[in-house]
C-alpha cells in the first residue's frame, strides 16, 4: 500500500521527537538557554503523546536520554484515560515496568516524588511502584536504598501505602527509635555512624560524606579509606591527580570527559594510558563490528560551541573524542582519516583537542570526500558558518552530481537539540541526521537515520519500533 503525504509527515514527526529524546535534557547548551530547552520539550512530548500516543510509549524502547524516559513514564501516567482501551493500557504498563528497572534507582525515586505531587494515585501507578519496590527488595537493594535514598523511599512507599511486615527498612524508615540496633550491616552502620567515625567506611559514599564533615575527617584521608565502596564514576568524579584506577573500564563517553578535564601537560604525560583505555574502551563497544565499516572518513566538530555550556561542559567535543576512537575501531585496519574542524588531521594528537574557532565543516567535508570513503560520520552541531551553508551544498552536488549511485554512505549525528527547530540542526536534506548524546549508540543511530532521509514511511517506522520493543520485552527483568 502506498504511502500517503500523512504518513510521511506522521513518520517524520516521530523521528524529529526520538533525535530529541536521544539528545536533549532540558539543560543550557551552548546557544539556548535551559528554560528554552525545557519549553521547547515540553511542547514535543505533548505534540507526541497526544497524537501518536502507541509510539510515544514504544519510545521507551529506544536508546533515548534519562530525562525523557523518565518524562515519558510520567506522562502515560498522568494520563492514563487517554490509553487506548485496556490493551493498550497494558502495553503502557510492561513498558513502563522494563524501563523503570533500567533506570538509576535515583531517577526513579525523582519520579515517584513528582507523580505524588501531582497527585497522580491510580490503581496502575500504585501497581507499577509497588512491583518496582517488590523488584528492589528482592534484589537486596531496599535496604541500601533506605540509606541513600531515604526520603525518596518513605515518600514512594507512603504514597502505595507499602507495608513493611517483619522488614528493618520499615523501622529504620517510620520508627527508627523502635530498635537498639539493626541486623541489617547498612543499617545498623548508618546508626553507628552518629557516633562512630569508623561506621562511615561501612556506607554508601554520597552518605559517608556528611557523616565525614560531621566527624571532621580530612577530605584526602576520606576518599583514600572509602574509596573501595565507591564507584567507577565516584572515583572518576573525584579523581583530580595521581594514576587513576581502572580507566579502561569506564564507557566511552564518560572517559572523553574524564579526559578533556585535564590539563594538556597531563595529558600529554599520561598519553599511552589515556589512548589504551580510549581504545580499549572503543573495542567494547565495537564488539563483533570491529573492523567491518570499511574504509571511513569522519568530520569532528572541535569549533568553539563544541565547549557545550556550564552545566554541559565540552559533553559535544567528549561526544566527537569518543566517536572518533569508535569510528576507529569500526573501521578497517589503517583505513580510518579523522578531519576536525580546527584543520588538525593526520598526525594529530586527539588527546590534546579543545574547542575554539569557527566551525569550516563545508571544507573539511571536501578533505574527507577526497578519498572517496565507503562511510562518512559527520559529528557536529550542525553550525555551519565558515562559510554559512557551505557544507549542505557540498553535500548537495556531490550526493546529485558526482555520487548519485550511493557508494559513499554519508551520516550525521548531532550531539545538541536546537530549540527553535524542535529537532536537531541538519546539514543538508540527502542527508540523515540523527541526534546522539553518548558516543556508545553511534552504531545503532547510523542504523535508525536511514528512516530520516524521507524516503521511508510510517508503516517501516512502526514496524522497525514494534520490533525494538519486542527485543526490549525480551530482554527486561521479570
Amino acid at each position: 500500500m502506498p504511502e500517503t503525504y500523512a504518513d510521511l509527515i506522521a513518520a517524520e514527526d516521530v523521528l524529529l521527537f526520538v533525535n530529541a529524546a536521544v539528545t536533549a535534557t532540558g539543560q543550557r547548551e551552548f546557544r539556548s538557554s535551559a528554560g528554552e530547552q525545557r519549553l521547547s520539550l515540553a511542547f514535543l512530548h505533548e505534540y507526541v503523546r497526544v497524537n501518536y500516543r502507541p509510539v510515544y510509549a514504544a519510545a521507551l524502547a529506544l536508546d533515548i536520554n534519562d530525562h525523557n524516559a523518565v518524562t515519558i513514564v510520567e506522562q502515560l501516567l498522568r494520563t492514563a484515560d487517554e490509553a487506548d482501551g485496556p490493551t493498550g493500557k497494558r502495553a503502557e504498563g510492561r513498558l513502563i515496568a522494563a524501563r523503570l528497572a533500567l533506570l538509576p534507582p535515583q531517577r526513579v525515586y525523582r519520579l515517584f516524588r513528582a507523580l505524588r505531587a501531582a497527585k497522580v494515585n491510580n490503581r496502575r501507578t500504585r501497581a507499577i511502584v509497588r512491583d518496582w519496590l517488590a523488584g528492589r527488595a528482592a534484589s537486596g537493594g531496599l535496604a541500601h536504598d533506605a540509606v541513600k535514598y531515604r526520603s525518596g523511599l518513605k515518600t514512594a512507599a507512603r504514597h502505595v501505602h507499602r507495608r513493611f511486615p517483619g522488614d528493618e527498612s520499615g523501622d529504620f524508615l517510620f520508627a527508627p527509635g523502635r530498635r537498639v540496633r539493626y541486623e541489617h550491616a547498612a543499617l545498623d552502620a548508618y546508626r553507628r555512624a552518629h557516633y562512630e567515625q569508623g561506621a562511615l567506611y561501612e556506607l554508601p559514599f554520597t552518605v559517608a560524606e556528611g557523616f565525614a564533615a560531621k566527624h571532621g575527617v580530612p577530605r584526602a584521608v576520606f576518599l583514600e579509606r572509602i574509596a573501595p565502596r565507591m564507584t567507577r564514576l565516584e572515583r572518576l568524579r573525584t579523581q583530580r591527580s595521581g594514576p587513576a584506577t581502572d580507566l579502561a573500564a569506564m564507557p566511552l563517553t564518560r572517559l572523553a570527559l574524564f579526559v578533556l578535564s585535564l590539563p594538556f601537560g597531563e595529558r600529554a604525560a599520561r598519553r599511552a594510558e589515556l589512548t589504551g583505555a580510549l581504545r580499549a574502551a572503543a573495542g567494547r563497544v565495537a564488539g563483533p563490528y570491529a573492523g567491518t565499516w570499511g574504509r571511513v572518513a569522519a568530520v569532528l566538530d572541535d569549533s568553539h560551541s563544541s565547549s557545550g555550556s556550564a552545566v554541559k561542559r565540552r559533553r559535544p567535543l567528549a561526544v566527537a573524542l569518543g566517536c572518533h576512537f569508535l569510528l576507529e575501531a569500526l573501521a578497517a585496519p589503517g583505513a580510518y582519516s579523522a578531519h576536525w574542524t580546527s584543520g588538525t588531521s593526520g598526525g594529530f594528537d586527539p588527546l590534546l583537542v579543545r574547542p575554539w574557532g569557527p566551525t569550516p565543516l563545508g571544507t573539511r567535508i571536501l578533505d574527507a570526500l577526497e578519498a572517496a570513503p565507503d562511510r562518512l560520520v559527520i559529528v557536529s552541531d550542525g553550525w555551519d558558518n565558515a562559510p554559512p551553508g557551505l557544507a549542505g551544498e557540498v553535500l548537495r552536488v556531490w550526493r546529485t552530481r558526482l555520487d548519485p549511485e550511493r557508494r559513499t554512505s554519508v551520516v550525521h549525528v548531532n550531539p545538541v537539540y536546537d530549540t527553535a527547530g524542535f529537532d536537531v540542526r541538519r546539514l543538508a536534506p540527502s542527508v540523515p541526521t540523527a541526534g546522539i548524546r553518548d558516543a556508545e549508540d553511534l552504531a545503532a543511530l547510523v542504523e535508525i537515520a536511514q528512516f530520516a532521509e524521507g524516503r521511508t514511511g510510517f508503516a517501516e517506522l512502526r514496524a522497525y519500533l514494534d520490533r525494538r520493543v519486542e527485543l526490549f520485552l525480551k530482554g527486561a527483568p521479570r
